[in-house]
Formats: C-alpha cells, structure tokens, sequence
C-alpha cells in the first residue's frame, strides 16, 4: 500500500473511535446516575417514541440493530415498570406489537430532554461552524442523517 493518508486514516479512525466510547461512556453514566436507567432502555424507548402506532419485536430488534433475545429482555422490563405494552395482532395472534404506555411516553421525553441537553453538553466546545463541517464529513462517510 503506498497511499500517504493511510496512517492518517487509521489515526483519525482510532481517535473518532475513542471519541465515540467516551461520549458513550459519559452518557451511560450520566442515564445510570440521573435517572436510574440504562442506555439500552432509552434506545428502545426512543424507537417506540418514532414509531407511536407500536412495532413488532423483530422490526423493534432491526431499528436497534440487535437480536430478538435482546430486545425482548429490555422490553420485558419496560412492561413489567408500566412503560410499554404489547398488544398481539388481530390477523396473526403470534404477532406482538410494542408501543409505549402513557406513562413511558411522558418518561421518555423527560429522559429525551436531559439527554439532549447533556449530549449538548458534551459537545459545548464545537461552534455551529464545527457542527455543519463535521455533519458534512460524516454524511460523506456514508453514515446517514
């Protein structure tokens, strides 16, 4: 290989990484010590909250990139706190369909709320500038929104 910027990939790759697990890390414990919850409670609730007419596990499993098994540990947590419901479908019994209860719509957008400012936070060094330069980056890379 003799491209020039390969060792300044890798670089940029490790630190985007480390960046990435310290911001995860500050936000795990941040969900853990302010609201006594965890980071995948809030991804599931956060999918649930995009999609409000309810999804089934595995549409629920594929938004969060994660198996079956997995979900349907956190979601069965969230039942049992009064948080979401599972209602089976009426053409298909074996079908379940998971949305949020009133009262896991009302806690997740408190939990939204901080967790945004906190992200906000985080983040409070970069000037709009830094936003849209590295939004724009990010998108070249292929990651989306």
């Amino acid at each position: 290989m003799n491209d020039p910027l390969s060792k300044r990939r890798l670089k940029m790759w490790i630190r985007l990484l480390g960046v990435t697990r310290v911001a995860e890390a500050e936000l795990r414990e941040f969900l853990r010590v302010k609201h006594d919850t965890t980071l995948p409670r809030f991804d599931v609730m956060a999918a649930l909250y995009r999609r409000r007419e309810g999804v089934t596990m595995t549409e629920l499993s594929r938004m969060l990139l994660v198996s079956n098994g997995n979900a349907t540990t956190v979601v069965d947590r969230l039942e049992k706190d009064g948080l979401v419901r599972r209602t089976p479908s009426d053409p298909d019994r074996r079908t379940v369909f998971v949305a949020l209860t009133a009262d896991g719509l009302a806690q997740f957008e408190g939990l939204a709320a901080d967790h945004e400012a906190e992200v906000s936070r985080r983040f409070a060094s970069l000037s709009e500038a830094d936003l849209e330069t590295l939004t724009d980056i990010l998108k070249r890379m292929g990651t989306g929104t």
